[in-house]
């Protein structure tokens, strides 16, 4: 490695040079410890006893004959401030189970992939369907043959890979599976930044099952944490002895969280830490990284009245820039809430270089529309317009992910208005509203089939649920709708192009009727919905003369709703003025209509009315229907 280039912030790939390599046979140890007054070396083959290492500058290097791969060791470090401390190797490829903390010597050559296609053929999925499902490994499905409950990466790749694809998922998000001390940090406190936790196996097994993902055609996003680490002593807090890592201004140094913020004015940190998105990109063949707490990269502290840190958003920058040109089909996507501009613009133009930003306010507004009751749904109706109003400012992702299920928020399906049997109808609208709305997907494990408890990191998700009637044809409908989204190029080509979407009813607020249309070339549906507890008639302004005919109702019967679902396709003929079609729509539901060219039928009265003409007698209103004859 160039230390120059390290110096100066230019590196990319620091996990080759530093931590634990065979060069010529010899495994050779590398640490960055500039401030430290000396470094030893302990591990299983010399008995844990200290093997001092030798500084070269500002790196400190020993070279051991005796030490092979798969053996722990960890660093004697002392510090500059007197003290001595063992710490985990930054740079390790592997680390003890929790409590314990020493790190592995492993191979990350060893595995050989077999998803040459698959990385050859793979894109950013601009125009293609995006519908991620989001996971904690540990804790969605339990091994019943494992002690503590978990799967290995390799023993739960079949189960899910097979689950995904019988609905509809396209890719997998892990949340973090970077080596992390408490499981209740679900992965967001790393103290091993290139380790995948031990929880669920080796580097290998891992490798292994993202191999397998691709091979069946799934797409793995690795959650992935840049700007914070975790506080336990063993790891980068004063690594040798001095805030290397962390600010050393008590105001930034430690974050909401309780853990410390990555000081990027540093350019050796900057290297570290772009070095790690690098590395699952390039040795795991990672689909993308959606990276975490973005705004605390914008913002100091993220507080936007604190204004904004130069140093962390030119890393940002320097990072997601370097990563396109070394993995120009990796997607990069940021979860963050502030409105600062061009997240998703290329650096070259002003922008910050994602791929993809999560469209939190459209997460947000549609769930607190969702929650109110029926009465005081007409002042909030505009809740689900909003969204259209700024979508075309970003490239959106839309999230309802593991934080909309925990901390007594309460699940999605909990979230819906009303008591039980009502939150059903409301949810299968909610799902098709989300499914059908521009921006590509991401839903948290359990969601697919109505999970009401919260989430516990400790325990499986709830999976005997489905011997019940409305969760099981909830779990089939979700599935539909995935269907659906992933072969209707209408619902995910052009996403972000404004001719996609169009507004078809959008201020019956009396009503709380929503209608658009989405299209993509002679691809078109219409998407209609009823959101008030009332059954409403509405008349449906197609605009042109044409036949809708439904593909589905998430009222149907066989998703436990009150509709009959016939053996064959509604067709509504939209003849009448101007192109319009009269529909009724159940409570809380919304049907999806192919939108195609108008078919001739029998001589007859037209289904739609051309005039209506309303005379008073008496009492009494007199309809008066002029109608074309066919």
């Amino acid at each position: 490695m160039d230390m120059h280039e390290f110096y100066m912030g230019n590196v990319f790939d620091a996990y080759e040079y530093f931590g634990a390599h065979k060069e010529n046979g010899c495994m050779v140890f590398r640490t960055f410890a500039p401030n430290a007054r000396s470094v030893s070396v302990v591990g299983e083959w010399n008995g844990w006893n200290e093997q001092p290492m030798q500084k070269n500058g500002q790196v400190w290097e020993l070279w051991c004959n005796e030490a092979d791969y798969d053996q722990m060791y960890k660093y004697i470090i002392y510090g500059s401030d007197g003290q001595r401390r063992e710490h985990c190797d930054p740079y390790g490829f592997g680390m003890e189970l929790r409590p314990n903390y020493a790190s592995y010597t492993r191979d990350i050559n060893a595995y050989k992939f077999g998803d040459g296609e698959w990385m050859r053929t793979r894109t950013k999925n601009y125009d293609k369907p995006m519908n991620i499902y989001e996971l904690h490994l540990g804790s969605w499905m339990h091994d019943p043959d494992s002690e503590n409950g978990w799967y290995t990466y390799t023993s739960i790749a079949d189960k899910l890979i097979e689950y995904c694809k019988r609905f509809h998922f396209t890719h997998i998000e892990l949340m973090p599976i970077s080596e992390h001390p408490a499981d209740e940090s679900w992965g967001y406190q790393n103290t091993g930044f290139f380790a995948p936790t031990s929880r669920y196996g080796t580097a290998s097994e891992l490798m292994e099952l993202i191999d397998k993902c691709h091979q069946s055609g799934i797409g793995v996003i690795l959650d992935f944490v840049p700007v914070h680490f975790a506080i336990d002593d063993y790891g980068l807090i004063k690594y040798d002895g001095s805030e290397l890592y962390e600010y050393n201004n008590s105001n930034v140094t430690v974050s909401e969280w309780g853990t410390c913020n990555f000081n990027f004015s540093r350019r050796e940190v900057m290297c570290f830490m772009q070095s790690a998105a690098n590395y699952w990109l390039e040795k795991y063949h990672a689909d993308g990284l959606r990276m975490d707490a973005i705004s605390r990269a914008i913002y100091w502290m993220g507080d936007e009245h604190r204004g904004v840190n130069p140093t962390s958003l030119d890393f940002i920058k320097r990072m997601n820039s370097g990563l396109r040109q070394r993995h120009p089909t990796a997607m990069l996507i940021a979860e963050d809430s502030t409105a600062f501009p061009k997240i998703t613009a290329p650096v070259e133009y002003g922008g910050l270089g994602f791929d993809y930003k999560w469209d939190l306010g459209f997460m947000h507004d549609t769930l607190n529309f969702f929650k109110t009751p029926p009465a005081e749904r007409p002042a909030h109706y505009h809740k689900l317009t909003f969204s259209m109003m700024y979508f075309y400012n970003e490239l959106f992702l839309l999230p309802f992910s593991h934080d909309e299920n925990v901390h007594g928020k309460a699940t999605v399906i909990q979230k819906m208005w009303g008591d039980y049997d009502q939150k059903f109808p409301q949810a299968r609208a909610f799902y098709m509203y989300v499914f059908t709305h521009p921006g590509k997907k991401l839903n948290f494990m359990g969601s697919e089939f109505g999970h009401f408890r919260e989430w516990d990191e400790s325990k499986e998700l709830d999976w005997f649920m489905l011997k019940y009637p409305l969760h099981d044809s909830f779990r089939e409908y979700f599935g539909k709708l995935g269907e659906l989204y992933t072969s209707r190029p209408s619902l995910y080509n052009g996403d972000h192009n404004n001719e996609s979407f169009m507004w078809l009813i959008v201020n019956d607020e009396r009503d709380c009727v929503y209608a658009y249309e989405r299209s993509c070339g002679d691809d078109r549906i219409a998407c209609v919905f009823n959101l008030s507890d009332k059954v409403r008639s509405t008349t449906l302004p197609v605009g042109e003369k044409c036949t809708l005919r439904e593909i589905l109702n998430s009222d149907w019967d066989i998703y436990s709703g009150t509709t009959h679902k016939p053996d064959e396709p509604e067709i509504i003929y939209a003849n009448g003025f101007g192109g319009t079609a009269r529909l009724e729509l159940q409570p809380f539901t919304g049907r999806l209509f192919d939108i195609l060219p108008y078919e001739e039928r029998e001589a007859g009265i037209s289904d739609v009315p051309q005039e209506e003409t309303i005379l008073e007698d008496g009492d009494k209103n007199i309809i008066i229907i002029e109608c074309d004859d066919e």
